[in-house]
C-alpha cells in the first residue's frame, strides 16, 4: 500500500523549476540617433509607421526586439560575423536553445526539446510622447542617376534622445551554471553600454545607435528569508523611487554594478569580431544639399537640406542611406572598369533584388553611419528654368533651395565598418575614400552644378584582427598628403587588381 502510494507521488510530482536567486537588472536607454520601429501597419498615412503604445499612445519597445539584437552580439562576440549559433554556447545557454544548429562539419543537427529562456526582458514604453521625424527613401538608377520608378518611400523614425527604461530579470535555478549565464548577460549589457547594439531597422545605415547609462542591480537571494520577503514585495510597476526594502548596486558601468551586488563571474572572454573601422573627418569644399521630404509649418524655401534633431536642436546631417548609395554607385562604376562581375558588390553592399529576383538575401556586411555636420550655415539660392528654344526664362519654373555652406570650421565624422572583411574588398573601400577626399566623388542632389564636393582632413583606419592602424592628415587643399605605411595600404588596392583580373 505504501509503495503504490508512493508511486501515485511521483507521477503527479510537479516538475517546476527550482529558482534559487533571481537577479533585476534596469537601466535607462537612450537613442543616438533617429530609430526605426516598425509597427507593419498598413492604414498608416507613411509607408512605415512607428510601433505605439495602445494605452499611452508613446513610442512602444518591445522585449522581443531587444532579445534579439542582444542575442545577435552575442553570438557576434563568441563566434564571429557570419556565423551560427552552436549548442550549449553562451546565446543557447541564456536566451534557450534553438531547433537546429551546424556543427563543426557544417551538419545540421536538429534538437526536437529546447528550454526556456532564463532571462526575462520587459516591454519598454518611451519616457515622453513620440517626437518623431520623416524621412524619404527612393532608389537611384546606376546607370542614368535619377529616381527609378515606383521606387520612392517615406517612413517615420523617433527622433534621438528619446528615453526608454529597461528592465531585465535573470532566474538562477539550482541546477544551472550560474557564472556562464552572468558572463553571457554581463557581455550582452556591456553591448549595450558601449553603443555597439543597434534597434530597430536599418541599422546598417545608421538607424537606432543607442546607450545605456545608471546602470541599478538587485541580487535576490531566495535561499535567504529577508530576501524573499524583499522580492515578493517589490514593485514591478518601478512607480517608486523604493521599489523594495533592498537597495540596488548602482554604477554606469555594469561589470562594476554586478561585482558590487555581490555576483560572481569571469570577465575574461575572447572577441571574435573581424571588422574593418574607417574614421575620417571631411569638410565642405562646396555647398551639400540632400533633400529632406519633412514639411514645415513655418515659410520654407522649395527645398532645404535634411536636418535631425540632436540634444533637442536640429542639425544638418548626411545620412547613412545617402552616402551608402552614393558608395555603391562608385564601387559598381569601378568594378566595370575594371571588367570584373558585379557579385563583389553584393557581398559587400548587399544583394540588388531589382536586377535579379532570384538571388539569395544577404544583409550588407557595410555599416554606413549618420554624420551630423557641425558649423554650417543656410542660406537660399534661387534658381529658374531656361526655355531652350528662346533662351528666356521658363514661365512658372522659378524655385529656391536652402543647401548648407561651409567654413573653415566646418566638420563632418564619417564612420564605415565592414563586417569579416577580405583584402580586395579594404582595396575597393580605400578607392572609395580616396574619391570622397579628392572631391571626385560628390553626395547628395545637384552635384551637377557643382554641389557635394568634400575634402578630407584625417582619417584613421584600424583593421581588428591584425591590430593594425593606419592614420591619413592632409592639413589643407594644398599641403602634401601624409598616410602611415602606405605601402602596407598599397598591398590592399593590388589585391583587389588580382581579384578582379582572376
Amino acid at each position: 500500500m505504501i509503495q503504490k502510494s508512493s508511486s501515485i507521488e511521483n507521477e503527479f510530482k510537479r516538475k517546476q523549476r527550482h529558482i534559487i536567486r533571481r537577479i533585476i537588472i534596469r537601466g535607462i536607454l537612450i537613442l543616438d540617433t533617429p530609430t526605426c520601429l516598425g509597427s507593419g501597419d498598413t492604414e498608416s498615412p507613411t509607408d512605415l509607421s512607428l510601433l505605439r503604445d495602445s494605452i499611452s499612445n508613446h513610442a512602444l519597445l518591445t522585449g522581443a526586439s531587444i532579445a534579439g539584437a542582444i542575442r545577435n552580439y552575442l553570438r557576434e562576440c563568441e563566434h564571429g560575423y557570419l556565423t551560427s549559433e552552436k549548442a550549449d554556447d553562451l546565446p543557447t545557454t541564456l536566451f534557450g536553445a534553438i531547433r537546429s544548429y551546424k556543427d563543426n562539419n557544417q551538419n545540421t543537427i536538429t534538437i526536437e526539446d529546447g528550454n526556456q529562456s532564463p532571462l526575462i526582458i520587459d516591454d519598454s514604453i518611451s519616457t515622453s510622447p513620440i517626437k518623431s521625424e520623416l524621412r524619404d527613401g527612393v532608389k537611384i538608377n546606376s546607370v542614368t542617376r535619377t529616381a527609378a520608378e515606383k521606387a520612392k518611400y517615406d517612413f517615420e523614425v523617433l527622433q534621438a534622445g528619446t528615453k526608454f527604461p529597461l528592465c531585465f530579470e535573470l532566474l538562477i535555478e539550482k541546477a544551472s551554471d550560474e557564472p556562464s549565464l552572468l558572463k553571457g548577460l554581463a557581455i550582452a549589457l556591456q553591448g549595450l553600454e558601449k553603443g555597439e547594439i543597434s534597434l530597430g531597422m536599418k541599422k546598417q545605415r545608421g538607424f537606432g545607435r543607442c546607450k545605456v547609462h545608471n546602470w541599478q542591480v538587485w541580487n535576490f537571494n531566495l535561499e535567504d528569508a529577508s530576501d524573499r520577503i524583499a522580492w515578493l514585495t517589490l514593485d514591478h510597476s518601478w512607480s517608486t523611487n523604493s521599489p523594495c526594502t533592498k537597495s540596488p548596486a548602482v554604477n554606469p558601468f555594469i561589470v562594476a554594478a554586478m561585482k558590487e551586488a555581490g555576483l560572481q563571474f569571469s570577465e575574461e572572454w575572447d572577441d571574435k569580431r573581424d571588422r574593418l573601422t574607417i574614421n575620417a573627418t571631411f569638410t565642405l569644399a562646396t555647398p551639400l544639399l540632400i533633400r529632406s521630404g519633412q514639411s514645415s509649418s513655418d515659410k520654407a524655401p522649395d527645398v532645404v537640406h535634411l536636418k535631425s534633431r540632436r540634444n533637442g536642436e536640429l542639425q544638418p546631417v548626411l545620412s547613412g542611406t545617402s552616402l551608402a548609395g552614393v558608395l555603391r554607385h562608385r564601387a559598381e562604376r569601378i568594378v566595370n572598369t575594371l571588367q570584373k562581375n558585379t557579385s563583389i558588390i553584393d557581398e559587400i553592399f548587399g544583394v540588388d533584388f531589382s536586377k535579379d529576383k532570384a538571388k539569395k538575401a544577404k544583409v550588407s556586411r557595410l555599416i554606413v553611419h549618420e554624420s551630423v555636420i557641425k558649423e554650417t550655415k543656410d542660406l537660399v539660392q534661387n534658381r529658374i528654368a531656361i526655355d531652350r528654344f528662346t533662351g528666356g526664362a521658363l514661365h512658372g519654373a522659378l524655385f529656391n533651395e536652402q543647401p548648407i555652406f561651409g567654413s573653415d570650421k566646418t566638420e563632418l565624422n564619417l564612420e564605415l565598418e565592414l563586417r569579416q572583411p577580405k583584402p580586395h574588398e579594404i582595396g575597393l573601400l580605400l578607392l572609395l575614400i580616396k574619391d570622397l577626399w579628392t572631391g571626385d566623388l560628390p553626395v547628395g542632389g545637384t552635384s551637377s552644378i557643382g554641389r557635394g564636393r568634400l575634402q578630407g582632413k584625417k582619417a584613421t583606419i584600424t583593421l581588428a584582427y591584425e591590430n593594425k592602424i593606419w592614420n591619413i592628415t592632409q592639413a589643407s587643399k594644398n599641403e602634401p598628403l601624409i598616410i602611415d605605411n602606405s605601402e602596407d595600404l598599397e598591398k590592399f588596392v593590388d589585391s583587389l587588381n588580382e581579384e578582379v583580373s582572376a
